[in-house]
This record gives structure tokens, C-alpha cells and sequence, in this order.
């Protein structure tokens, strides 16, 4: 733990000075940095280095920012509102209030008076409530919190008469506009200088506002009104929270994601706890940490029953539909449930923390960052990180209730990732694509505000810190607010909302938050739970299934699920609910219909470009660029420079699915397989144990073509495909049948795979880099799920390949919507369709059999500039 902590002190500087970052964050919550800051007096004690703070506390926003409202770390320039390209709802957070500040000296009075002299609120700009709330009002009662303290203990901040809590309500006035609404959920943005109404305001259009939005002002606003006394700002955020309560559905007693303002619809009614209704639960409970009303705590505990009930499926969490509970939402989870193993701490909850924790921290391992959204099995769904301090919140949370060093070690790696990956040269910036370790220009103020906090706390001991934790609590932004509020004046005017229901409702709930200590005091405890659970755990159970195994056709006979043999070889799932043997059955039918989707859209994989396939030999040389899908396992050939190169040859079986006979002439070689009969991955097993440099799978759906029909990417079996160690391609017939061709007709055929196509042929082609983007199957054109045939008599146990579903269609939707259109046959049919279903043959396009190699070139020269076109395309 001392070598972590002095790791962290030495190696955390943005400016590369060695020492503790006291930067603060914007807007205001250079304030939230109060306990690093006090560090550095600690820490220059214990290094008796009496100009540590001058030497040490350095940071690069006094240079290269202040006084913009954050740091642009790339460029090392400052970035304010309006001078700089606009960013959407991002910049939202930005009021040109130059809050971002630090502090050369390591002096909290100075910072503080800084403030006071140089920051104004009246400026005319719209500000998202949420974030203004919880960085800007929230920094400045926290930054008050820490003056009073420092005040009392009699040594800094004598001269302090409040100014910070003066701010705080002058910004609190200024948002109260937004809660002029029939419903009391506030209006997403104000104007600060202006309110709502009137064409100078430039909002109050809007209808629409995220749960956690309106339900992440009760801390901050009931901290304004204790401390000031005046109880206007802690009845409206209780107003706020009682509409939420009151709009909740009733049975799972979940909430959605977005609701209207004024009539109190819910206009996304997907559920979980991540991004749009996280801190809406940290709330709840942290309410009653702070205040002390233990309305918010019977509330909290109502919700979390739900989740755990519902979204929690241990170690994951997924979203579900508030009316349809049962049905998954979505098969992938965002970063900001990452501080939910943290609340669960707070809970008393610590199992399914000490779960959910480590497979947050699987990821972060197999990523370096947490993506911003990841799938069931750790896959990228969405590649960007921006610094987010969710899962160091949980680390720390983790460790203070269990003790464990697992946790430090878990600490120390993310320390060891910021500075390897995301530290530049002025400060830190967030990572664009975690595959790639690509940056944005962007250092978020939630970055310094929290994972420094949180990082350092973890490494702290007792003595570092010149006032107790435990006597406040953390909010969404981490500031500090005393818990002492709980006892200050004024607090039992507020009006209570409590219903006859919630009155009479007070059992089954403990109403005190346990003590982890107590609960579990074997030191062992925290490890037993963490590993049983694999890496890349796939949520489903489903990968065991055989389409062919008699026992299991049995078991869905059971549950009134029949497979359906289709011509072309697929089988398509039928659920009748009256031929289940019972009704538990015909329930359990529906359940494995939906776990069967899920497993379908789980194979799915974040879009990536597709790969190049250049045939390099006489008489080609590099002109001739076949587009082929890559695969989910084996050589990634973006990460490769050279590509793999080598001379083609058929294999036997040409199926790929047993050992392969002719090993002699695979060896050394690219192995060209037909699609079918067998996993992908086990094609590949098998011609890597041949020797096989590389294998190209060829679609054996007659006239398929990339012309016609999206490429995919080649799902693994569901187990671990880290043995495959060579590149396995996927061509559509069309495009396997000209390699296919050129390899009847000239024999040794040399072929290119690689990420994009290379300059092989002079003046006829140049360095024309793979599209990065291509159209996803539509729902239009989504059917029946089907699994790949074994032969005439069998299937396979799943899919050999998913194509791409379009990120907006929920899977789980499409098998509710059968299940109620055709509720009278009570058939739920699970919808995936192999990418080939739907496709034809351009009208008047001859067979490519009969076609000489010269004439598929002739085709394929508008390809091959059409190919190079697609380089501009965007991800």
C-alpha cells in the first residue's frame, strides 16, 4: 500500500512533475480537490521537503488554460464556449465561468480567493441543470464545506465569511427558473442570466429530460437550504423526486430512461443503472445518508429490490423494459454502471459489488480503460473512454469495506493505464478508441474532480488527511458534504410527500446501512466470490444447446418449442404455449426463446472496417482487391503493418470441419474452406493445426455478393478462442469465386490479407485504406433465427456467424412485438437471419463460373475505385 501511494505521488502529475495533481476541475470543482490539496501539506511533512508545494504542485492548467473552463490537453490550450468548435450536449457543462482552477501553491485560501475575484455568474449562456448542479453548486458547497472546516480548526481560512455559500446561492437562484414546470421536474437547460421564458433565453422548448437529470439535484439543492436556511431549493428537488417516484411503474416499480416534463410519459421506457437513471439511485440512498429521512431510504430499497430482481443478473447488469421486466432491452452495458458496485457498498450489499466489480475490472484488463459500452462477453461496443472515474469509485468504496489489497492492486493498474495510455504531454486526454489508443482533445472536469480523489484516498491512510471521511458523504461528483446537515435548522420544514401507502409500507427494510466489516470479516470473502467468475463470461447458457442432440429436442418439446427445418438448411424456432406440457413449461419455452435471441445478439460485435484480400501474383499483381469479413478471433490485421501474404491452395475436407488431409499442401499456406457444416472457429483450429499461414472462408450460398448483401464478422463457439493465433477471412461466393478462379486457371495464386488494400501495381492502384463504416442489416430485413447446417439430417449446436443488427433495434423488442401479434397461436419466434437470406442476383449478372478471369477483372475495376472512395467514410 506505501509503494502504491508513493506511485501515485510520483507518477500522477500531468505536467510531468513529479507530485500530487491539485488541479481542480470545472466548473468550480477545483473545490472537490480540497482533499488532494491537503495532501500535499501531509505529504511535504513526510518528505520534510519544506518547498514541496512549490516544486511539486505544479499544474498545467495555470499554464495553458486559465481561464477557460477546461484543458484542452493535446493542443495545451484552454477551452471556452463559443471560441471553439461546438460539441453538442457536451459543452452543456461548460458557463464560461473560468472554475477550473489549481493552485502553484498548494494553498486552498488562495485558490479561494481567486474564485472571488475572477469568476462571474451572470453570464448570458444556456447550462445544462444536471451538470451545473452537480459540478458548479455542488463545487462551491463543497469548497464551503472544507473553508469552515479549515476555519474551525483555527489555522487557515480565518478571514472566510461565507463568500463560497454566497456564490452557491446566487448560481441555486439562477436555476430555479428551471423548475417552473406542472410537474416539477426541471427543464433540461437555463440561461443563466436570463431563466427559461423570453426569446433571449434561447431554451425552454424542450419536453424531454433523463431520469438521473432531474432526479440528481437533492443533495446539492437540500445542502443550499440547510445551509442558508432558506428551504425553497430542498422543497423543489424533493417535488422533483416525489413526480419520479410517482411515475414509476407500478409492478416492476422500475423507472425509464427519459420522461416528459410536463405530462410525465415516459418516452424511453428501457431500465437499468447506468447512463440516464444512474445517479437518480445514488440519490435516493445518499439522500438518506445526508438528511436523515428514511422516506429515501424505503424508496431506494423499493428500487433496488427491482433491480436486483430484474437488471442484476450477477456479475452483469442489463437493461430491461420497465412494463416487460423479463425482456432484456439490450445486450450490451454502458461505463457509468460502474458505480454501482460502490452504491451497493453503501448498501450493506457487498456479494453482488464484489461481482460486478471484477467483471468491470476483467474488462478494464482485456481494454486498459472501460468502453464506453461493452458487450455480455467484454467485446467493444462502443470504443471511446473520457476518463470516467465510475470503477476507481468502486475500487475505493470496495476496499474501504472489505480491507482486501486485491483492491489496491486493482488501483494501482488503473494508475499504471492513465499513465501509459492517456497521459500527454499537457495533462491527460481522453481516449477516442480504447482498440487503438487513439486520444481526444479532452480532459473532462469530472477526471480531476474524481479519479485523483478517489485514487489517492484509496492509497491514503488516516493520517494523510487532516479531517475524517466518514464524517461526509461523497456526491455524483464526488464533492464533500457534511453529514452534520442532517441536524440543521429549518430541515423539518420542508413538507413531506409521504403517501398512506409509504406510511403504512415500513417492513421487510432494514433502516440502518450495515456494517461490511461485521457482515464479512473472513478477508477471504471477497475472493471466494470473484473467481468463479471466468474471463469473457458469456451471460447465456445456451451455448451447450445442440440443434441435433435428441435429449435436448426432448427438453423444448417440453416447453412447446418445435425447430423447423427450412430448404436452404436452416431451422427456424417455433413456440406453441398450448403444447407445453404445463404452464411452467410454456414459461420456461418463452424464457428460452429469449436467451437464445440474447445469445444471437451477444455474437454481434461492434462494426469494425472490413479487410482487403489482394491477389499479388501474375497476372494481378495488386489490382484485383476482394472485400472480406473479418473474424472475432485470430491475427487482428489492423494491428499488423505487412499483413500476411502467401499462396493459396483448396483444403480437404473442403468443409474445414475435421482434421485436414491434405496437411502437405496446406502447410505454409492460405487455406480456402466453404462455409457450413461446422463453427468458424473450428475451421480455423483445424488448418492451424495443419500448418496454415491463414484461411479465406467462402460463403457456399450461390450468388451471394458484399455487392448485395452487409458483411459480418465471424462470431468464435463461445469458448475461448485465444489459441487461434492465424487471420481467418470470410468472402462471399461472388467474391470466392474469383480466387477460386484464378486458382483453376493459373495454380499458384499469391493473395495479400491484410487491413487494406497495398500499392502493388503501380499506376493501377494506390494505397487505398478499407472503409470504416459500412450499413448494418436493417429490421426490415431481419426473419427467423437459424442455426448453420450440419447436413440434411442435422444443425449445428448455434449460429456459425451473426450478421450486424442495427443498434437501435432491441432483439428483445422484436420477440415481445411476435409474441403479442401472434399472441393467439402463442408463437415466439426469435428473429436473426443469416445475411445471405435475402440476397439476389443483380439482374442480368451472368453466372461467375463461366466467366474468364480478364472479364471478372473488367467487373471489378469499379469495385476497386468505389473501394478506395470508401476510405473517407467516418466510423
Amino acid at each position: 500500500k506505501i509503494e502504491n501511494r508513493q506511485k501515485f505521488v510520483s507518477t500522477t502529475h500531468p505536467c510531468g512533475v513529479n507530485g500530487v495533481n491539485v488541479a481542480a476541475t470545472s466548473p468550480v470543482s477545483f473545490l472537490s480537490a480540497t482533499e488532494v490539496m491537503k495532501a500535499c501539506f501531509s505529504l511535504s511533512k513526510k518528505t520534510n521537503k519544506k518547498t514541496f508545494g512549490n516544486q511539486v504542485c505544479f499544474v498545467c492548467f495555470q499554464d495553458h488554460a486559465y481561464p477557460a473552463d477546461e484543458l484542452m490537453p493535446l493542443t495545451c490550450r484552454g477551452r471556452v464556449r463559443g471560441l471553439e468548435p461546438s460539441r453538442g450536449d457536451i459543452d452543456d457543462a461548460l458557463g464560461k465561468s473560468y472554475f477550473t482552477m489549481s493552485s502553484s501553491q498548494c494553498k486552498f485560501e488562495a485558490a479561494v480567493r481567486r474564485v472571488l475575484s475572477d469568476v462571474r455568474l451572470d453570464n448570458d449562456i444556456v447550462v445544462s441543470v444536471f451538470e451545473t448542479n452537480i459540478r458548479v453548486l455542488g463545487g462551491l458547497l463543497g469548497g464551503h464545506s472544507m473553508a469552515v472546516m479549515l476555519k474551525d480548526g483555527g489555522q487557515h481560512m480565518q478571514w472566510y465569511q461565507d463568500e463560497l455559500l454566497h456564490m452557491a446561492r446566487d448560481l441555486g437562484l439562477r436555476l430555479l427558473p428551471a423548475f417552473n414546470t406542472s410537474s416539477g421536474l426541471p427543464y433540461p437547460r437555463v440561461n443563466l442570466k436570463y431563466g427559461i421564458w423570453g426569446p433571449e433565453t434561447r431554451t425552454g422548448t424542450e419536453t424531454d429530460t433523463c431520469t438521473a437529470c432531474a432526479g440528481t439535484i437533492i443533495l446539492e439543492f437540500a445542502a443550499l437550504s440547510r445551509f442558508t436556511g432558506d428551504p425553497v431549493f430542498e422543497a423543489h428537488a424533493r417535488r422533483a423526486m416525489d413526480f419520479l417516484w410517482e411515475k414509476r411503474q407500478r409492478n416492476s416499480n422500475l423507472v425509464g430512461t427519459t420522461i416528459n416534463i410536463h405530462s410525465g410519459e415516459w418516452v424511453r421506457r428501457d431500465s437499468g443503472v447506468g447512463a440516464g437513471i444512474d445517479s437518480y439511485y445514488e440519490y435516493l440512498l445518499k439522500a438518506y445518508i445526508l438528511l436523515g429521512d428514511d422516506l429515501f431510504l424505503q424508496r431506494f430499497n423499493i428500487h433496488y429490490a427491482s433491480i436486483m430482481k430484474y437488471i442484476s443478473q450477477p456479475p452483469l447488469l442489463l437493461d430491461v423494459h420497465i412494463h416487460k421486466p423479463l425482456l432484456p432491452a439490450r445486450t450490451w452495458m454502458d461505463s457509468l454502471l460502474a458505480f454501482f458496485p460502490g452504491l451497493q457498498v453503501l448498501k450493506g450489499d457487498i456479494r453482488p459489488a464484489i461481482e460486478t466489480h471484477e467483471m468491470l475490472y476483467q474488462v478494464t484488463k482485456k481494454h486498459n480503460f472501460l468502453p464506453e459500452a461493452f458487450t455480455t462477453d467484454f467485446r467493444v461496443h462502443w470504443a471511446q473512454h473520457p476518463l470516467r472515474p465510475e470503477f476507481a469509485e468502486s475500487t475505493y468504496f470496495l476496499y474501504k469495506a472489505t480491507g482486501d489489497s486485491y483492491y489496491l492492486e486493482a488501483g494501482r493498474t488503473i494508475l499504471d493505464n492513465l499513465n501509459r495510455f492517456a497521459r500527454v504531454p499537457c495533462g491527460f486526454a481522453a481516449m477516442k478508441d480504447v482498440r487503438t489508443g487513439s486520444h481526444e482533445d479532452r480532459m473532462d472536469s469530472f477526471f480531476l474532480a474524481e479519479m485523483f480523489k478517489y485514487l489517492f484516498l484509496l492509497f491514503a491512510d488516516a493520517d494523510d488527511l487532516p479531517f475524517d471521511v466518514e464524517d461526509y458523504v461523497f456526491t455524483t461528483e464526488a464533492h464533500l458534504l457534511p453529514l452534520s446537515l442532517s441536524t440543521a435548522p429549518h430541515s423539518s420544514s420542508i413538507p413531506s410527500n409521504r403517501t398512506l401507502e409509504e406510511e403504512l409500507d415500513d417492513s421487510n427494510f432494514d433502516w440502518t446501512c450495515p456494517n461490511t466489516r461485521l457482515l464479512f470479516p473472513d478477508p477471504a470473502f471477497p475472493r471466494n466470490l470473484r473467481e468463479p467468475i471466468p474471463p469473457n463470461r458469456c451471460v447465456s447458457r445456451l451455448h451447450d444447446f445442440m440443434a441435433n442432440n435428441p435429449e435436448h429436442l426432448e427438453l423444448l418439446r417440453r416447453m412447446g418449442v418445435s425447430l423447423i427445418h427450412l430448404k436452404d438448411g436452416r431451422v427456424q424456432l417455433v413456440q406453441h404455449a398450448t403444447q407445453a406440457m404445463s404452464a411452467v413449461a410454456a414459461e420456461d419455452g418463452v424464457r428460452f426463446m429469449q436467451e437464445m435471441m440474447e445469445l444471437s445478439s451477444q455474437q454481434q460485435k461492434e462494426q469494425l472496417p472490413p479487410r482487403a484480400i489482394q491477389i499479388v501474383s501474375h497476372p494481378f499483381f495488386g489490382r484485383v482487391v476482394l472485400t472480406a469479413g473479418p473474424a472475432q478471433f485470430g491475427t487482428d490485421l489492423s494491428k499488423s503493418s505487412t499483413g500476411v501474404r502467401g499462396f493459396v491452395t483448396v483444403a480437404e475436407p473442403y468443409s474445414g470441419c475435421t482434421e485436414i488431409t491434405n496437411a502437405e499442401y496446406v502447410q505454409g499456406h492460405i487455406a480456402l474452406l466453404q462455409r457450413g457444416q461446422c463453427m468458424f472457429a473450428e475451421k480455423a483450429r483445424h488448418i492451424q493445426k495443419a500448418g496454415a499461414i491463414g484461411g479465406i472462408v467462402i460463403d457456399d450460398n450461390e450468388g451471394s455478393s458484399s455487392d448485395t448483401a452487409p458483411l459480418f464478422q465471424m462470431a468464435g463457439d463461445g469458448r475461448s478462442t485465444d489459441d487461434i493465433t492465424l487471420p481467418l477471412l470470410f468472402l462471399f461466393h461472388k467474391e470466392g469465386n474469383i480466387l477460386l478462379e484464378a486458382l483453376k486457371e493459373y495454380r499458384d495464386v499469391e493473395v495479400l490479407l491484410s487491413d487494406k488494400a497495398r500499392d502493388r501495381g503501380g499506376d493501377c492502384i494506390t494505397e487505398a485504406t478499407t472503409p470504416t463504416s459500412f450499413e448494418p442489416v436493417g429490421q426490415s430485413q431481419l426473419s427467423t433465427m437459424e442455426l448453420e447446417e450440419l447436413s440434411q439430417e442435422e444443425v449445428a449446436s448455434s449460429q456459425e456467424a451473426v450478421s450486424p443488427v442495427d443498434e437501435d433495434t432491441s432483439p428483445a423488442e422484436e420477440v415481445g412485438s411476435a409474441e403479442e401479434e401472434a399472441s393467439a397461436a402463442d408463437v415466439a419466434q426469435a428473429k436473426e437471419e443469416r445475411d445471405s437470406e435475402k440476397t439476389e442476383e443483380p439482374e442480368g449478372d451472368t453466372d461467375s463460373n463461366t466467366q474468364s478471369v480478364d472479364e471478372l477483372l473488367a467487373d471489378w475495376r469499379e469495385d476497386l475505385e468505389a473501394f478506395q472512395q470508401m476510405e473517407k467514410d467516418e466510423l
